[in-house]
Order: C-alpha cells, then sequence, then structure tokens
C-alpha cells in the first residue's frame, strides 16, 4: 500500500536530494495521517459513549491529538521548503524539526490530561457494555494504528524527516494504548474486574512516555547532536584519496535541516607542494565530495612538513605518549620553533568529548618533552571533536 501511495502521488520519487520531492513525501505522510486519524477519532468516540468506556474515549481523544500533529507536521513540511532569504540564509529546514517537537508536545498535553481523567476513573468506575462488534472495532483500530506506524517509517527514513518519525513513535504507542483498551473489556468480561480507570492510567503512562521521548528527540536535533558517523566517515575516507592529501582532521558538521547541512575539514598537504596545483585539487574535492555526501563542503589546507625527520620523529614521540595516556587523544598541527633558551613544540591536540583534565594532561606533556630535550616546551591549543 506505501509504495502505491508513493508511485501515485509523488513524481520523481527517486529524486530524495530534491527538497519539492521530500516535501512531496512530507505531505503525503500527513495528509494520510489526518484523514485515518480523524476517522479513527470519530469512530472510538462513538464507541466509547456506546460502551461507557473512558479508556475507550481517551483514545479518541488521543487520536484526535494525532490528526491536529499531523495538520502541525504538515504546515511545518510545507514552510521549510521556503527558499532562503536576507534574514534565514541557511533557508528554513529546521521547521522540520520544529513540527516533530509540536507533535511531541501535543502528545504530552494530551497525555496528562488522559492520565488525570484516568486517576478520577479509578476512583468512580462504571460497569461497561461489551459486545463482540466493539471488540473487533478496536482490534481494526489497533490494526490501522499498526499500519501507520510502518508507513509513516517508512517515509520518514526515505527522506529523513524528524516530524513523520516523531509519528511513527506515536503510533506503535496508540497500538499499546488500544490493546490496553482491549485488555480492560477482557478482564471485565472474562472476571468482571472493573479495570478500565487502570487501563486509562496506563493508556497515558504509554502515550506520555511516547510524548517525552519525540521531544527530546527533536531537542537533540534543535540543539546540536553529534553528526551522522557515515556521513562523517564518507567524507574522512574519499577526502584521503585524493593525491596530495597527507591527513585531516578538524571535521565539522551543521545541520539546518534534513537535506541541508554544512561541512568543514582541515586538509593536510605538504609545505613543499605547489599551492596552485594543490588549490585545484582541494576545489575538486569540495565540489566533488559535497556533491556525493550531499552537503556543502568547505575545505582548509594545512601546511604540513614532510621532509624534516627530525619533526616527524618527534611528532611520533609525543603521539604515542599521547595515546598511552588516553587512547582517544590525537594531535595535528605540528610544529617546531627554535630560540636561544628554549624550543617551542607548538600543536593542537583533539579531546573526546568526555571532559579530560587540561592543566593535568599539559603537565604530564611538559613534563614528558623535557625528558626528550631540557629545551623542549610545549604550546598546547585544544580541540573537540565533533564528528
Amino acid at each position: 500500500m506505501t509504495a502505491w501511495l508513493v508511485r501515485r502521488f509523488i513524481n520523481n520519487a527517486a529524486q530524495l536530494e530534491n527538497q519539492q520531492v521530500r516535501m512531496a513525501y512530507g505531505t503525503l505522510g500527513t495528509g494520510v495521517g489526518i484523514c485515518l486519524n480523524l476517522l479513527l477519532t470519530l469512530s472510538k468516540f462513538l464507541l466509547g459513549l456506546f460502551t461507557g468506556s473512558l479508556a475507550i474515549i481517551a483514545d479518541a481523544v488521543n487520536n484526535l491529538s494525532d490528526a491536529f500533529g499531523s495538520i502541525v507536521s504538515l504546515v511545518t513540511v510545507r514552510m521549510a521548503q521556503k527558499p532562503v532569504d536576507q534574514e534565514h540564509p541557511f533557508g528554513h529546514g529546521r521547521l522540520e524539526y520544529i513540527g516533530a517537537l509540536g507533535v511531541g508536545s501535543f502528545i504530552v498535553v494530551m497525555g496528562l490530561s488522559l492520565l488525570r481523567d484516568g486517576v478520577g476513573a479509578i476512583f468512580a468506575s462504571e460497569k461497561l457494555l461489551l459486545s463482540m462488534p466493539v471488540m473487533i472495532l478496536l482490534l481494526m483500530a489497533a490494526l490501522v494504528k499498526l499500519w501507520l506506524f510502518f508507513f509513516y517509517r517508512k517515509l520518514g527514513r526515505t527522506v529523513n524527516n524528524a516530524a513523520l518519525l516523531a509519528a511513527s513513535k506515536d503510533s506503535i504507542g496508540d497500538v499499546l494504548a488500544t490493546l490496553g483498551v482491549l485488555i480492560s473489556i477482557g478482564l471485565q468480561y472474562t472476571f468482571g474486574w472493573q479495570a478500565d480507570g487502570v487501563m486509562s492510567v496506563l493508556v497515558a503512562l504509554v502515550v506520555l512516555k511516547t510524548g517525552f521521548d519525540v521531544c527530546k528527540d527533536t531537542i537533540g536535533l534543535l540543539l546540536g547532536e553529534r553528526p551522522d558517523p557515515q556521513k562523517a566517515n564518507a567524507i574522512k575516507e574519499k577526502l584521503l584519496t585524493y593525491d596530495g592529501v597527507l591527513g585531516m582532521h578538524d571535521l565539522v558538521l551543521h545541520d539546518y535541516g534534513p537535506g541541508r547541512s554544512i561541512a568543514s575539514v582541515h586538509a593536510e598537504v605538504s609545505a613543499k607542494a605547489d599551492i596552485v596545483a594543490i588549490h585545484e585539487m582541494i576545489d575538486r574535492a569540495e565540489r566533488e565530495i559535497g556533491k556525493e555526501v550531499g552537503s556543502l563542503l568547505c575545505i582548509h589546507m594545512d601546511p604540513i612538513d614532510t621532509e624534516n625527520e627530525g619533526i616527524s620523529t618527534l611528532k611520533a614521540q609525543i603521539e604515542a605518549f599521547l595515546r598511552q595516556m588516553d587512547s582517544r587523544l590525537t594531535l595535528h598541527d605540528f610544529r617546531l620553533v627554535p630560540g636561544q633558551a628554549q624550543i617551542n613544540l607548538i600543536f593542537d591536540c583533539v579531546l573526546p568529548s568526555e571532559s579530560v583534565d587540561r592543566d593535568a594532561l599539559v603537565r604530564s606533556l611538559a613534563d614528558y618533552v623535557k625528558s626528550l630535550d631540557e629545551r623542549y616546551r610545549v604550546v598546547v591549543q585544544f580541540d573537540m571533536n565533533f564528528s
């Protein structure tokens, strides 16, 4: 069904780098979600009134919130395609993340409302009206939500749409919620237990957990998470295949919304190389790698001395010392500045994301280089590993 809908409503569906195609995926996903959630809301609300089940009515309200969430997602998905303007030189792509946050907020608000009503129902429970058609209709509603879960997830993963992925998490939570309602009806039918209020609270807790998870994931995207390791590794591997690139460091990926990222990296080249030829190679690498990974790529050239064996040996010794202290520590931009009384060893040290005692590290480095030569002094600049 999903494949048929994509073929029917999305032109050039395979051109995922095209922002108009991405918008079509988002519009299809949210449009189907609005229609099905409104249908489920109406059917469950009528069932809830017929049976007197607060849990079913709570589930209907939850589906109504899903429909509103889909409307928010639809608006933000389309607004995210607005072209670059003077106030937003990187575009409006992060509106998709804001849409996902809106979905998560809807889920949390409705979950709190359901929790309040469920607690009240525990102390004032009423007997439910049971019938096989009610059970069948609720089971069908759960199956519809299960299909929506796979539908949202398929489209969301295809175009990396945060709002659709948030809706998929909500849908699987709704499946569990509806199953909880069925269990409460089954318990009353089998044992006479009036567990409607308890199940309503459990439904609310499932909804709240889903909402908090969606908000947490989306806030992480807005704050700036560690970039996709596959894209980072692809840039590293491809850059090192170019003649003249001896190494690389300081790779940073900036996310401005799905399909909109900017990458920067420092490429190490020989200080003795032809600067014009190296510049041409760097320009070509920026175009070719940027196109392949779908990012605007900026490469900075870092010249290194490859012919001075003394510097190379000293650098290797300090690198080995750093690895001995912590296998995650690396260095780059190593250079030696001689003076009359002392020799400065200047380099950048890349730290892992976790906190490191920099003062202790500097003291250890200073003691180590002095053990090699009393004239050595370390001048170290600390970098973070952003990728």
